[in-house]
C-alpha cells in the first residue's frame, strides 16, 4: 500500500492545526501500541526533529525497545498531536525524552500535560532530562533545575536538568 495519508486508519501525525483542546492522552509500551499508532508516533518524531530541526541522527536509538520503556502521546482529531517517552536510567533515575509536538498543535499545552502525566508516571525518583536550552524555562516550570554545563548535540545547544523526587 502507497503512503497514502488519506488510506491511513488511526491515529497519524497532524498535519495542520487540530481541535487539540479535547486531546486525549494516552501511554503504552511499544510492544502494547497497535502498528498504526506506533508509525504515527515515530513519524512525528522523524518529521519534527530530523527533518524539520534538519538533525541527521538515529532517531530510533534502541531506547525505546527497553522493557521499562513507555511511550506517552497525545491524540487530538484522530491524530498523534504530541508525543514523549519515559525510560527508566541504569542508576534508577527516570528519564524523559523525545518530547514533541506536532506544528499545527504547538501552543495547545500538549507538551505539559504529557510532562505532567510522565511525572505522575515515573513515581518517588528523580527525573532527569536534556532539555533543548531555549526551552529551560518551559521546564523550569515544572521543577526541573540546570544540573551541568550546555552541550551541543547535533548542532543544538542542550542543558542536562534534573527535577529531584
Amino acid at each position: 500500500m502507497a503512503d497514502d495519508p488519506q488510506r491511513m486508519t488511526g491515529p497519524r501525525p497532524v498535519a495542520g492545526v487540530q481541535p487539540v483542546v479535547d486531546a486525549v492522552l494516552r501511554e503504552a509500551p511499544l510492544a502494547a501500541m497497535d502498528p498504526t499508532t506506533l508509525y504515527a508516533l515515530l513519524r512525528l518524531r522523524v518529521d519534527v526533529f530530523v527533518v524539520e530541526q534538519e538533525c541527521a541522527y538515529p532517531e530510533l536509538d534502541g531506547r525505546d525497545l527497553e522493557p521499562d520503556a513507555l511511550q506517552l502521546w497525545a491524540e487530538a482529531g484522530g491524530s498523534v498531536a504530541a508525543a514523549a517517552r519515559l525510560l527508566r536510567d541504569a542508576d534508577g533515575r527516570a528519564r524523559i525524552g523525545r518530547v514533541v509536538v506536532a506544528p499545527g498543535a504547538r501552543g495547545a499545552g500538549l507538551a505539559g500535560r504529557l510532562l505532567r502525566r510522565a511525572l505522575e508516571l515515573a513515581g518517588d525518583v528523580d527525573v532527569v532530562l536534556d532539555a533543548q536550552s531555549h526551552l529551560e524555562p518551559f521546564y523550569a516550570g515544572h521543577g526541573f533545575v540546570v544540573d551541568g554545563p550546555e552541550f551541543v548535540e547535533d548542532g543544538i545547544p542542550h542543558l542536562p536538568m534534573l527535577r529531584r523526587a
